[in-house]
């Protein structure tokens, strides 16, 4: 076993809330075959509710507060610097409230993904649920993506969808999206760590 567990990816999760898609992955990650294990949990706030999912599971934790830093380099630095300390090797977002610059990007391209709750390229931006049954649109879903400068609109790694029924709000409708995540997530992740999909620099 511990061989096994010594060549799996190195994965830090970053988060700023409740961390539901961190528990999809904590979930996922306590397979003996999945090929990627958390070795940390780090939140730019010190409520955020993930951070106690995270204990639970007995991963160690930090908090890099933004409000500590000056301006959004300084904050990066602080946060590039803790995930070397923890010998991170690839950086997955999970509900991470805060803009990266381009310069943390450009160091971990290649090496960080998100999940957004749209098809993406479509319902980039904040609002995802609400512009989507604004627009009439008949599908929805999320889309796990590579993180580049330009936001929401890395290359994509994985997406599920879900039908929009009639008289959905953007409530009942990110409610069945975010089941999609719980799945769609850790199957992405999988396929980083397994080899089978990688970031090719355009």
């Amino acid at each position: 076993m511990g061989s096994a567990s010594s060549i799996k990816l190195r994965v830090a999760v970053l988060i700023s809330g409740r961390g539901s898609n961190l528990q999809a992955l904590i979930d996922a990650c306590n397979s003996a075959d999945y090929p990627a294990k958390i070795i940390c949990v780090i939140s730019n706030k010190a409520d955020a509710y993930g951070l106690e999912r995270a204990k639970i599971a007995k991963i160690p934790t930090k908090i890099v507060n933004h409000k500590d830093f000056a301006n959004r380099e300084e904050f990066d630095a602080a946060l590039d610097k803790a995930l070397r300390e923890c010998k991170a090797e690839f950086v997955c977002l999970a509900g991470f409230m805060r803009l990266l610059t381009g310069g943390f990007v450009r160091k971990w391209l290649g090496r960080i993904i998100n999940i957004h709750p749209s098809l993406l390229p479509d319902f980039k931006g904040a609002h995802p649920h609400e512009d989507v049954i604004k627009s009439g649109a008949k599908k929805s879903g999320c889309t796990v993506h590579f993180v580049t400068e330009n936001m929401d609109s890395g290359p994509t790694i994985l997406q599920e969808s879900v039908d929009i029924l009639s008289g959905d709000t953007a409530e009942t409708l990110a409610a069945r999206v975010l089941k999609k995540e719980h799945t769609c997530y850790p199957a992405a992740l999988r396929l980083i760590a397994e080899g089978k999909v990688s970031f090719i620099k355009k």
